[in-house]
């Protein structure tokens, strides 16, 4: 398998799984948008409609190799967490591991927890967050939870003993390093730091074409300049706890994983 496949959740693991289509987080950069509208499934004003896909949520999972990360293209809200506690209880009886990554909100991860304490060796949490500024998180991710509900969510997973890591990706301001500083201390696994991918792309097909939303997006890419990257890299080079998404570890001349899943 050529690398250049193993990209985005496939670093992370060998199969994902959803139970809804669409995703009220309304992220501008979101590549299940970009994907959606790409294909012709959704317009791009409709994607924050949340749709339960019943077949996506019956589908069978046998034990397998790897852990399955849920959900990949839509987010655990309120709205729809009844359903991914049914679907959780399938794949978990089934003998799967998981890993559940979300923009979290604290009643959710709450319930996911009091719910399956019986499968705490089965379950690792990937908490996304890519700054610790509310202002910086509602402009890029108007829908989805604030700072302090992501920073409670991981400390209650973390204090009832479940497995956690944090997502910083994209990175969404060019202070990285805060949230390391807030959130490695509630870190069982690692934190994992990327460059927004395909950015201006993206808020073109996802709708966001206003002026500002262009400038923003500009100004973050020149934010993550080579020299910038290499410096992040130093910065945390000895901690074990820090790792690198593909669009880093191409800068930095990292070798990139030839499998799927590699990189858990």
């Amino acid at each position: 398998m050529s690398n250049l496949t193993v990209f985005g959740t496939k670093e992370w693991a060998p199969q994902s799984a959803n139970i809804v289509e669409g995703c009220s987080n309304n992220c501008k950069y979101c590549y299940a948008r970009e994907m959606a509208v790409r294909f012709g499934r959704r317009e791009p004003d409709k994607w924050n409609m949340e749709v339960y896909r019943a077949d996506w949520a019956s589908k069978k999972y046998n034990p397998t190799n790897g852990r399955i990360m849920f959900p990949s293209t839509h987010d655990i809200t309120k709205g729809n967490l009844s359903w991914v506690i049914q679907f959780l209880s399938r794949i978990l009886e089934a003998g799967n591991e998981v890993l559940i990554v979300t923009k979290p909100q604290p009643e959710c991860i709450k319930s996911i927890c009091d719910s399956f304490r019986q499968y705490r060796d089965k379950i690792m949490f990937r908490f996304t967050i890519g700054s610790l500024d509310d202002r910086v998180l509602s402009f890029w991710e108007p829908g989805a939870s604030k700072f302090t509900e992501r920073l409670l969510s991981i400390q209650y997973a973390y204090f009832n003993g479940y497995k956690t890591s944090v997502s910083c990706e994209p990175m969404l301001d060019g202070h990285p390093e805060l949230l390391a500083e807030v959130f490695l201390p509630y870190v069982t696994d690692a934190m994992w730091f990327g460059k927004p991918n395909f950015l201006i792309r993206r808020l073109s097909r996802n709708g966001f074409v206003d002026n500002i939303s262009y400038k923003a997006a500009m100004t973050l890419q020149q934010t993550f300049s080579d020299d910038f990257i290499h410096k992040l890299f130093c910065r945390y080079e000895s901690n074990p706890k820090i790792k690198w998404k593909e669009s880093i570890k191409k800068v930095l001349n990292i070798s990139i994983p030839e499998e799927i899943g590699l990189d858990v």
